[in-house]
């Protein structure tokens, strides 16, 4: 997901906002009385420029997308914006350089303040800017490495959804989402300029990668007469108090016209002009056979992950981790002779997500702090997008309004057993919507919405999710055996991930190396080695992530030790939100010690 300028560089994210947190702007110790961040009277001038020009970029930055806008800011008016053009923002070299100068520009005005005068709240924005500032800038020449449709997280895939999910709060919202979808046909056109020009320079996707994304398009308009961008429309303008029948009616119409007219041509014209480009692609395996390929892929490993480890760190931490899950349940399993019949036969009969995210808000109490009220929806993704979108998935809520939260469960999937308890643990309660409004709780400026990287939010999920196995009602002995079975497959996945990428993999050897772990079917492997080359760099945002949290977690226990307890870790982590890795480690003591 692509973030503020330092994640807009690519300028085709469309997601880019959506895991943010934060609350109005303004001056933070006004708001916040009692906070445990005091200044001087001779740096209260610092703390207020710092927070203008935040503020002001923020500002800036958040009217770039409409979308990202919307999914940001209920009320956009409370933070100064009034005015703003409806757009998708912009995919040439002429916005990406912009997007580089505005980088700079922003590098240039941090030098500008003293950082040792702001506030230790105010220094951890200051340095969260700054580094993940400096990480794009080192991707400034990667502009035609990036990939805007990609088969599980690409834009023809997520925008729908988004579509679908757009809330309408006002009329304004109303005609921003129609005018939204007049401007679809252009953006996309931009998007179909972008992959022309990839073929042109040998750099477009693999052939099978543009069958994923032409078949997906296909489905989303296979039945124009009963596309659910319709019936989402109906079901929200018929909600919505204040409008005249009349005007609902004609509202409903100009919708219907639209996706007649604009969403699904455009979908046809990107269909079209795939086919044509499919056959280009002069590389069918990972990034390291691109020019500059290594680099951008460390590049993107940094960006991605929010790690600061190299590469060969990335591998070791991995194999690692897998080694110590491997060895637990090679001895789980000799203590228990039983147990891996149990991993098979084993009942959970608890399968209705409501009761399920019920039941993980009471459980995790004694290891998290509690979290604001809020409420959720569980929703299921329309059956022309099955295929091809996650197997669930969490939509957040804007930093003005935590009230609302969807999370969308994919049938497809086929949830069985412990399956959807875990995944609702990833996206729910302590997962995904927990972090959520626990972060919009905590006072930040809302600059920091729109900064942190996919690998700390996939990487908390993860982190919870493991945790959750011990809150199933299961033997103790089969939840850790199934846990640690779940940590070692994703490390499967992140090192041939890694081994694609950048040592060069063919299908042949990820074949040997799953053949280790007696993981052989040849269909399955196939899927696992093109989704891997379609979306590099997808697997470690969840699992180097996860391993970030545990290493962090360990340095906290060795920093406090009898001192430590899981519940004040979680707690500072909420009150640091998003941010490199290596920030958090550098911060954790000043926010494990404070007190409210």
């Amino acid at each position: 997901m692509n973030k503020l300028i330092v994640k807009r560089i690519s300028t085709i994210g469309l997601l880019v906002m959506l895991l943010a947190a934060g609350v109005l702007g303004g001056n933070y110790l006004k708001e916040h009385p009692g906070s445990i961040f005091t200044l001087t009277e001779s740096d209260t001038s610092q703390q207020e420029k710092f927070d203008d020009y935040v503020n002001q970029l923020f500002r800036h930055e958040i009217t770039g997308n409409t979308i990202s806008m919307h999914y940001t800011l209920k009320n956009p008016e409370n933070y100064g914006i009034d005015k703003y053009q409806v757009t998708y923002g912009e995919l040439n070299q002429e916005s990406h350089d912009a997007s580089v100068a505005a980088m700079e520009n922003v590098e240039a005005a941090l030098e500008g303040f003293s950082k040792k005068k702001l506030d230790i709240s105010r220094q951890l924005t200051y340095d969260i800017l700054k580094e993940e500032t400096e990480v794009e800038l080192s991707g400034k020449e990667f502009y035609y490495h990036q990939e805007p449709l990609r088969s599980s997280t690409g834009i023809q895939t997520e925008l729908p959804v988004l579509l679908a999910e757009y809330s309408f709060y006002r009329e304004k919202d109303v005609q921003d989402y129609l005018k939204l979808l007049e401007e679809m046909p252009e953006y996309f056109h931009q998007i179909l300029l972008f992959e022309m020009e990839k073929a042109n320079r040998g750099m477009f996707m693999a052939e099978f990668a543009a069958e994923d994304i032409i078949s997906q398009c296909k489905n989303f308009i296979a039945d124009p007469d009963q596309n659910y961008l319709l019936s989402t429309f109906s079901d929200k303008i018929e909600a919505m108090e204040g409008l005249s029948q009349e005007q609902k009616q004609s509202y409903e119409e100009q919708n219907r016209k639209a996706v007649s007219e604009q969403v699904i041509p455009a979908y046809e014209m990107l269909i079209q002009g795939l086919e044509k480009l499919k056959k280009s692609g002069k590389n069918q395996q990972g990034l390291c056979y691109l020019e500059n390929g290594v680099e951008y892929y460390e590049y993107l490993l940094k960006t991605t992950t929010g790690s600061d480890w190299t590469v060969e760190e990335m591998q070791k931490a991995t194999e690692e981790q897998r080694a110590e899950d491997m060895t637990i349940a090679a001895k789980l399993l000799a203590e228990h002779p039983d147990l891996l019949s149990q991993t098979v036969s084993y009942g959970f009969a608890q399968q209705d997500p409501g009761t399920i995210l019920t039941e993980l808000q009471e459980k995790m109490k004694k290891d998290f702090p509690a979290p604001p009220d809020t409420s959720f929806t569980v929703k299921y993704v329309h059956p022309s997008l099955e295929e091809f979108m996650a197997p669930a998935f969490y939509l957040a809520v804007p930093i003005d309004d935590i009230s609302q939260n969807s999370i969308y469960i994919n049938n497809a999937n086929h949830y069985q057993k412990l399956k959807l308890y875990t995944t609702l643990a990833h996206e729910g309660f302590p997962g995904h919507l927990y972090q959520n409004i626990m972060e919009r709780s905590q006072g930040f400026p809302p600059i920091r919405s729109i900064l942190g990287t996919s690998g700390y939010s996939e990487g908390w999920a993860t982190y919870v999710e493991m945790i959750s196995y011990s809150y199933a009602e299961l033997d103790r002995a089969l939840a850790t055996l199934l846990q640690k079975d779940q940590s070692a497959l994703l490390s499967l996945y992140a090192t041939a991930d890694l081994g694609i990428h950048h040592d060069g993999w063919s299908f042949q050897d990820m074949a040997e190396f799953f053949g280790r772990y007696q993981i052989r079917d040849e269909e399955t492997l196939t899927e696992v080695y093109q989704l891997i080359v379609e979306e590099p760099a997808h697997y470690l945002k969840y699992y180097i992530g996860y391993l970030e949290f545990l290493r962090l977690k360990e340095n906290a226990k060795k920093l406090y030790g009898e001192q430590y307890s899981d519940n004040q870790f979680h707690e500072a982590l909420m009150k640091m939100g998003p941010a490199r890795f290596s920030t958090l480690n550098q911060y954790l003591p000043e926010y494990y010690d404070s007190k409210p």
